[in-house]
């Protein structure tokens, strides 16, 4: 049934027509391999696999996802995954196959249940060591300190090899591969601290510093957590995709309807579309009539009128009529896998992004090397051979050095940052999202179910007959549409009781009918009524020989949107309106919001080429968007918002999700981004002030690595503290 004037418009009638068909000669998808690569961790490791692997014969392009850990490999139709594994594997990454279509949380489940279990074992056995070594300080000597310093080994030493695993695979590999991350000062900190303490306990020194290695362990988990509890929430919307693909199809041969899998369909296959059912393939209606709900894919905000010689996509829901299809595209060629290959491609640009701790551990980790092992040969000429001393100067440098409070900057400030943002209704999911969005000078903002609710209102409905009104009701009970239930619900809030119209039956792609008091009544298309179309969204009525009425509707704006965009202006922001509704609708609102740039009836592709365009102008784009059409624009903007209402693969693209329906708070976002880039930076400025005071008194001889440690663990703490500040 159509109760709209125009085929999924908001505006003016009849302005727009139905899509032109696909050709039935697009080029076929690149062959592709994803791999998993659960070792991808830092930045470093995006040119290592992607150059590693750009001269293997029949490699066309490779990508990295840093987020995913995923490695995706385009080639020429030549290559299998069990070819590639071995050579990532040269690199010193593990590769592992992966079905796109298969893939889950399930990984990245396990590695938080294990960082959790690593952390917890590391927290008791801390207690425990420093219970002992309160005994030492208190003035235990010679028998009982020794046997103190030896059942602090026997809890330390198996501790820091179970709950160190992180860091010491992490640096093995960086090893192997030529590379030295932040991991590696961390491992080498804490086989230094225990192997001393080891030798310390059975030559009868003075002090160990079992409980310097079991703090570091604890503190640089505690971060490593942190850090993975971010990456996690970011989900794959090319993974989200490809639930909204029908496995199946109903095609019609010379033998009958028969039910086949959407790869086995051909260009030029009938196929069969029920009511209800989504459209499993691009094609073109030979028969039938009915409406199709087209929102996700091009943001129409109300169904559209298909009929004979009209176009369909995949992804798009029959709503009213039986429609037999021609196939003019499926598979891997559809519209809906050709936005997949979009999301994917902009998604693995946007991986590409350096976090400010990345760059600042570049830089730091061959310093720290440096400082140690300067200091161990400096020690060794002056002392004349003493290893024992230069061994404990090296490694107390190197403990006091150690990463921890920068491991700690960034995902102390992003926790503190989420929880408060949170409380505003604001979910975080990216840990780079922040420092991103603190960046952004322009927003590009999509229309229906996002500035607006989606939801169309009947106006004025009490100015109207109430006879009118009766017989209106009547007719639009029997009815799904989206304009006849909101005519439905306003009516009866106004108090208004159906007329008894019998014989109520639908038109597909008209309107709806049935007769009352022995007269025809109708309601539905203005053209089907027998009334002249006009420029607003409305349905009209028509009782028997009587005058027509009109009944217009508005969609709502959102709570919030009025606020936001005036806010937004006043920071000088530069505001983009990009729609694929009608462009009275989109014009409209741009004008009632005060948005300058306003864009109408675009594709999802032309969405993410819309912003890519920014991008290339140098703009820093915040998308907020809410459907399928709008997953590529948010993949490719720097940063990205989404309802919470919003379809499960628009939220899967975005870095963040707008939980309530006030979307406000987008603003309060872009405020503490930029508080927390501050609050970051800050770390970062403690973090080297500690280090200029620390490091010479370590260098000097003055610092054993106990009070290396507890130094250490000074400025992880300050560092946490200033984090919390957000709040």
């Amino acid at each position: 049934m159509s109760l709209t004037e125009a085929p999924g418009s908001l505006g003016c009638i009849g302005c727009v027509t139905a899509p032109a068909a696909q050709g039935a000669g697009a080029a076929a998808a690149e062959n592709e391999i994803v791999l998993a690569v659960p070792g991808a961790d830092c930045a470093a490791c995006i040119p290592q696999l992607e150059e590693g692997l750009a001269g293997f014969p029949g490699v066309r392009d490779v990508r990295v996802n840093l987020s995913l850990r995923r490695l995706r490999v385009r080639h020429d139709g030549t290559l299998a995954p069990e070819d590639l594994i071995p050579e990532v594997a040269k690199l010193g990454y593990e590769a592992l196959p992966l079905d796109l279509v298969a893939l889950s949380g399930t990984e990245n489940d396990r590695i938080g249940r294990e960082l959790v279990m690593r952390l917890g074992v590391a927290f008791f056995a801390m207690m425990n060591v420093m219970l002992l070594s309160v005994a030492v300080w208190s003035g235990a000597d010679d028998a009982t300190r020794d046997m103190f310093h030896f059942i602090s080994g026997a809890i330390a030493i198996p501790t820091v090899l179970f709950s160190g695993q992180p860091f010491f695979r992490s640096a093995w590999a960086g090893v192997r591969r030529g590379r030295l991350g932040m991991d590696f000062p961390i491992s080498l900190a804490l086989v230094l601290a225990s192997s001393i303490s080891i030798y310390e306990s059975f030559n009868g020194g003075h002090h160990a510093y079992f409980d310097a290695a079991v703090m570091l362990t604890f503190f640089l988990l505690g971060g490593r957590y942190l850090d993975h509890m971010t990456r996690a929430a970011a989900r794959s919307a090319a993974q989200e995709l490809a639930a909204l693909e029908v496995p199946r199809a109903i095609r019609l041969t010379a033998d009958g309807p028969e039910t086949v899998n959407v790869a086995d369909l051909a260009v030029g296959d009938l196929i069969s579309v029920r009511p209800g059912a989504r459209v499993p393939a691009d094609g073109v209606v030979t028969d039938g009539e009915s409406e199709i709900d087209r929102s996700l894919l091009t943001g129409e905000s109300l169904p559209a009128r298909a009929a004979q010689g009209d176009a369909v996509s995949a992804g798009e829901v029959n709503l009213t009529g039986p429609l037999t299809v021609r196939v003019t595209a499926a598979g891997r060629d559809s519209s809906l896998a050709r936005m997949a290959a979009l999301v994917a491609v902009a998604e693995e640009a946007r991986s590409r992004y350096t976090s400010l701790a990345d760059r600042a551990a570049r830089a730091y980790s061959p310093l720290v090397h440096t400082l140690s092992f300067s200091a161990f040969a400096w020690w060794m000429w002056k002392t004349g051979g003493d290893m024992r001393f230069a061994i404990n100067i090296s490694a107390a440098t190197l403990i006091i050095t150690c990463p921890c409070a920068l491991g700690l900057a960034v995902p102390a400030v992003v926790t503190a940052a989420s929880g408060k943002l949170f409380k505003k209704g604001l979910l975080i999911k990216s840990g780079t999202a922040l420092e991103r969005l603190a960046q952004v000078d322009t927003v590009v903002f999509d229309k229906t179910g996002t500035l607006t609710l989606g939801a169309p209102e009947p106006l004025e409905l009490a100015t109207h007959d109430a006879c009118d009104l009766r017989v209106a009701l009547a007719l639009a009970q029997g009815s799904s549409h989206p304009l006849a239930q909101a005519l439905a619900k306003g009516a009866t809030a106004l108090g208004v009781r159906p007329a008894h119209v019998t014989d109520i039956r639908e038109v597909p792609g008209h309107g709806i009918e049935g007769i009352w008091q022995d007269t025809r009544v109708r309601l539905g298309r203005a053209d089907w009524v027998g009334a002249q179309p006009g420029c607003v969204t409305a349905t009209t009525l028509r009782i028997g020989g009587h005058d027509p009425v009109t009944f217009a509707f508005a969609d709502s704006l959102r709570p919030g949107a009025e606020a936001l965009v005036a806010a937004l202006a006043r920071q000088g922001m530069d505001l983009h309106l990009v729609s694929g509704d009608v462009a009275g609708a989109v014009e409209g609102l741009a004008q009632r919001l005060g948005i300058p740039s306003w864009t109408a009836g675009a594709k999802p592709e032309e969405k993410a080429a819309y912003v890519k365009a920014l991008a290339a102008q140098g703009r820093r784009v915040l998308m907020v968007g809410d459907g399928l059409n709008d997953t590529a624009a948010l993949a490719e903007a720097l940063v990205s918002v989404s309802p919470a209402s919003a379809l499960d693969a628009a939220r899967a693209a975005s870095d963040i999700v707008l939980m309530g329906r006030d979307i406000a708070p987008v603003e309060d976002a872009l405020r503490i981004a930029r508080q927390s880039v501050r609050r970051i930076r800050e770390n970062f400025w403690l973090s080297a002030g500690y280090n200029v005071v620390s490091v010479p008194i370590a260098l000097i001889g003055l610092a054993t690595p106990l009070l290396a440690a507890l130094a250490m663990s000074i400025s992880s703490v300050t560092v946490t503290l200033n984090a919390l500040r957000l709040k």
